[in-house]
C-alpha cells in the first residue's frame, strides 16, 4: 500500500507549461524538469482552460504561461487562462520574452502572480516555486490598520520633495526617510507627511521603517485610473501613527510597467492629503522621471566625493539640458562630507563643484555605523541615535524647509 501511495503521489501533475509552442522555450523545459521531475505537463493555449476543469488538474500548484511577442495579439485569451487559474486557486507564473511593458502590465493587473523574463535567470524558477509553496502554506496575515482619507477633503497642495541618488550608496533613501520623520515630528502640531517609494525594484523605505509591503501597492500603481482616496489610503502603511508610507511593491517589477500618467496621479493624490510628499527615486532615469522633476518643489541629488558621482552628476545635467528640463531645480547633496577641520577634503569638494559648474547646497556628515544599525532595526536616526551628527544635520534641513514653507504661506 505504501508503494502504491508513493506512485500515486509521483504521478500527480503539480504544474503545467502553457504556451503556443513549448519548443520556443527550451530552457524552460530544462528548468521544469529539474524542479519537478515528471510531475509537470505541457499544454497549448487552447487546451489550458479545458484541462483545468478536469480531475487531473486537482493538484495543480501553478501554470507557467510562456509568451513572446507573437502572443500579444491574443491578450484576451491569455487573460481568460489567468482568470480561470485564479478562480481555481492555481498560481500563474508569467514567462515572457520580447513582450512590451503594456502587455505585461495588462496580464499582471488581471491576475498573473509572478513575472520572470526569458531566458530564465539561474535558479529563478525554483525560487518562484518555493515562494508559491510558502504562500500556500502560510495563513493570511491580519490586515494592518488602514489609513482613512476623506474623499471630500480640500486639497492641501502639499510640498513635493524628491531625492535621487546619483550613485548607489550615496544616502538617498536615508535622507528621504529621515527627513520625512523629522518633518512629521517637528512640533506639537506637526504637518502631515507621506513618503512615496518609487524605487519600484529595490526600494528599501519599508526596511528602514520595518513596514510590510502589501499587495495593494502593486494593485494601486498599476491601476491608477480607478484610484480614489480610499484605495490610496488602503495601500499606505503607518509608522508610529505619524508617518504614512507607500512602500515599493513586494516583488521586483519593470520600471516602465507604470507610465508618466500613473506617477502623476499618485503624486497629485498624495499632495491632496498631505502637507509634505517625499519621493524616493530610482537611480535610473525612466520615462516618468520628468513628471517627478516637474512636480517637485525641491529635487535633491545625493553624491559623494568620488569619480562615479562626478561623472553621473555631469551625465544627469547634460541629459536634463538636452531635453530642456528644469535642471536648476536640482539641489546637490554631498554625503559623507569632509569635517570642518579637513581642509584637504573641503578643497576637493570645492574643485569638484567648480569642475561640474554646480553648487553643493547641502553637506551631510558621515553618520558612521549608527546609520546602518538604525536601518537594520527599522528605526529613524532620531529614534535610534538622536545625537548622531547626520541626524542633527537632517533635522536642521527639516526645520529650514518647514520654516520656508510657513513663510511662503504667510506671504500668500
Amino acid at each position: 500500500m505504501g508503494s502504491e501511495a508513493l506512485q500515486a503521489d509521483q504521478s500527480q501533475i503539480l504544474a503545467c507549461t502553457v504556451c503556443r509552442d513549448v519548443q520556443n522555450f527550451e530552457l524552460l523545459i530544462v528548468d521544469m524538469e529539474e524542479a519537478l521531475g515528471e510531475q509537470w505537463g505541457d499544454l497549448g493555449l487552447e487546451d489550458a482552460v479545458p484541462f483545468m476543469e478536469q480531475p487531473d488538474a486537482e493538484h495543480l500548484e501553478f501554470i507557467a504561461l510562456a509568451i513572446d511577442d507573437m502572443d500579444e495579439d491574443a491578450l484576451d485569451d491569455l487573460t481568460e487562462i489567468i482568470t480561470e487559474a485564479r478562480n481555481r486557486n492555481i498560481r500563474t507564473l508569467l514567462i515572457a520574452e520580447d513582450v512590451t511593458p503594456a502587455s505585461l502590465h495588462h496580464l499582471l493587473r488581471n491576475g498573473a502572480d509572478e513575472f520572470i523574463p526569458y531566458p530564465l535567470p539561474p535558479g529563478e524558477l525554483q525560487a518562484a516555486i518555493e515562494k508559491i509553496r510558502i504562500r500556500a502554506n502560510t495563513p493570511e496575515p491580519s490586515k494592518a490598520p488602514q489609513v482613512k482619507l476623506a474623499a471630500n477633503e480640500e486639497s492641501r497642495e502639499g510640498v513635493v520633495i524628491a531625492v535621487h541618488g546619483l550613485a548607489g550608496g550615496t544616502g538617498a533613501t536615508t535622507l528621504a526617510t529621515n527627513l520625512g520623520w523629522e518633518l512629521a515630528t517637528i512640533s506639537k502640531t506637526p504637518p502631515s507627511v507621506c513618503l512615496l517609494d518609487l524605487d519600484l525594484q529595490f526600494g528599501t523605505m519599508s526596511t528602514y521603517l520595518d513596514l510590510p509591503r502589501p499587495e495593494s501597492v502593486f494593485e494601486l500603481i498599476t491601476d491608477t485610473e480607478s484610484m480614489d482616496s480610499e484605495s490610496f489610503g488602503q495601500a499606505l502603511q503607518t509608522y508610529e501613527e505619524k508617518l504614512h508610507v507607500l512602500t515599493a511593491p513586494s516583488d521586483i517589477i519593470p520600471l516602465d510597467l507604470i507610465g508618466p500618467e500613473d506617477v502623476e496621479r499618485v503624486i497629485e493624490m498624495a499632495r491632496k492629503h498631505y502637507d509634505y510628499v517625499i519621493v524616493d527615486m530610482p537611480s535610473t532615469l525612466v520615462q516618468w522621471s520628468e513628471v517627478v522633476l516637474q512636480a517637485a518643489h525641491v529635487y535633491f541629488a545625493t553624491m559623494e566625493i568620488d569619480m562615479r558621482s562626478a561623472q553621473n552628476a555631469m551625465r544627469l545635467k547634460r541629459a536634463l539640458q538636452a531635453e530642456d528640463l528644469p535642471f536648476e531645480k536640482l539641489r546637490y547633496v554631498m554625503n559623507r562630507a569632509p569635517k570642518f577641520t579637513d581642509l584637504a577634503g573641503k578643497s576637493r569638494v570645492k574643485r569638484l563643484a567648480e569642475s561640474l559648474s554646480i553648487g553643493i547646497d547641502l553637506h551631510l556628515p558621515d553618520g558612521g555605523k549608527q546609520v546602518l544599525q538604525a536601518a537594520d532595526h527599522g528605526q529613524p536616526l532620531a529614534v535610534a541615535a538622536a545625537k548622531n551628527p547626520l541626524r542633527k544635520e537632517i533635522a536642521k534641513l527639516a526645520n529650514s524647509l518647514h520654516a520656508l514653507d510657513q513663510s511662503d504661506d504667510k506671504a500668500a
